[in-house]
């Protein structure tokens, strides 16, 4: 059960952006739910200084890094030193009373520090004795990733601490384990810990490892090069030592004869939550969010109301961020509302709201994005080129310049604003996989 965070709580607001007005007989009603916290207490995930202090923030958590050492990680040799200095570093920013344990994983997962399937508590000395148990890391075996996964969650359990979060690196395919086998693995731990993914070189599988962070509301990510995975190393560990509280639920609230047709998280990344809504009461249901420091996110609500005659006006949904309490309550950190009104202007009702139309626009940048490799890999290049076309033409209007740089290593770009491309020949791996990997991340809207 969620408990509140030792240190200060963020403070929590929701807005939301919407078209209310609906045509006669209207039932879908959109609307953009930006979350925002702040003043937690943490420097919120900024780098360790003489100003951010190495026992400032957040002492209330667990995280245990789990480091790929299969046979595969010794080829380069250079592969295994980086992911040793990667975790090194790691360590050297977790803060003094966080508690943490490192797990080498292979075919099955072995804890390397502290051992005794507890975890150890951040300080000087133990800092330094994990950097020294790290020197042991070595190539060998498969790779069973649902072991690691378990192997984190015993550990994490150990421990009463209400922040739980994961980090895994690995660099090739879960050819040790069935998918059925991981996904029950997923099925256990989802909701207990949260899980940040990294793959190193190119002999992974994006959608494995997209699979594995989406279930356990975590971020995926390529580290092409062995040499930059230190710096991404230091900074997941500052942003997860910047989260502040736990286990937030966004629940929705709906009248009779509405149904939630989805709920999707839609920046800082395209996230499909709808299917992990658990019931709240007979009219609301739950959406977990997972770990909050100082951020925002936003969120489409897309609901089907019934249908309606001009003038008419409802409420078609309540959000409420709620965090669960061991006693059965909820604390309420935050509202909003998303109203329908029915109108015969049409003018009114056909305008689309600008953060929608945006939202809207972004999922369907990630859609294509991923849908026309898939066709480029299975050699149907004209489905690929006005697929990828397409992504070119929505990443343009939008403004997503990271993700047009992405797109322009792997298409020749005619007309950025018509869609026109061209397929690259000799496209290679690590930007063909850059690119999936980070298909789903978003620009938000233009104020």
């Amino acid at each position: 059960m969620a408990r509140l965070a030792k240190s200060n709580l963020p403070t929590f607001s929701v807005d939301v952006y919407q078209n209310e007005f609906l045509p006669e007989g209207g039932r879908e009603v959109n609307a953009i739910v930006t979350v925002t916290s702040t003043g937690g207490g943490t420097s919120g995930g900024a780098p360790l200084t003489a100003a951010a202090p190495r026992d400032s923030g957040v002492t209330d958590a667990g995280v245990v890094i789990m480091v790929d050492c299969s046979g595969s990680m010794d080829y380069p040799p250079t592969k295994m030193r980086a992911a040793r200095e990667a975790t090194a570093a790691a360590i050297d920013t977790v803060r003094d009373g966080v508690a943490f344990a490192v797990v080498a994983g292979t075919h099955q997962a072995q804890e390397i520090y502290p051992g005794g399937g507890r975890l150890a508590v951040a300080d000087a000395t133990s800092r330094s004795q994990a950097k020294e148990a790290l020197r042991r890391l070595g190539a060998s075996g498969g790779t069973a990733i649902g072991t690691w996964l378990t192997l984190a969650d015993t550990l994490l359990r150990s421990r009463d601490v209400s922040i739980r979060h994961g980090i895994l690196l690995t660099d090739g395919r879960n050819e040790h384990e069935s998918p059925a086998d991981l996904q029950s693995t997923l099925n256990a731990v989802s909701g207990r810990f949260t899980c940040d993914c990294r793959g190193v070189g190119t002999d992974w599988e994006v959608q494995e490892l997209r699979r594995i962070s989406s279930a356990l509301l975590g971020s995926v990510d390529i580290v092409a090069d062995p040499s930059g995975l230190e710096a991404d190393f230091r900074s997941m560990m500052e942003t997860a030592m910047g989260k502040e509280v736990a286990d937030v639920q966004l629940r929705l609230w709906t009248p009779q004869n509405a149904r939630i047709k989805f709920v999707k998280q839609v920046a800082p990344t395209v996230e499909d939550i709808t299917a992990r809504r658990t019931q709240a009461a007979a009219q609301a249901g739950d959406y977990p969010t997972g770990s909050w420091g100082d951020e925002s996110r936003d969120y489409h609500v897309c609901v089907e109301v019934p249908a309606a005659d001009v003038g008419n006006e409802m409420l078609a949904a309540r959000l409420s961020l709620v965090l669960p309490q061991p006693d059965g309550t909820v604390q309420v950190l935050g509202q909003g509302l998303v109203r329908a009104l029915w109108t015969d202007d049409m003018a009114m009702s056909t305008r689309m709201n600008a953060q929608v139309a945006h939202y809207t626009g972004q999922a369907e940048l990630a859609q294509m994005i991923q849908q026309g490799l898939e066709e480029r890999k299975a050699g149907r290049l004209d489905s690929a080129t006005a697929k990828l076309g397409r992504a070119v033409q929505l990443a343009n209007a939008s403004g997503n310049a990271d993700t047009a740089k992405l797109l322009a290593k792997v298409v020749d770009v005619v007309d950025a604003a018509e869609g026109t491309v061209r397929l690259k020949s000799g496209v290679t791996e690590a930007d063909e996989m850059t690119l999936e990997t980070r298909s789903t991340k978003t620009v938000r809207v233009k104020k």
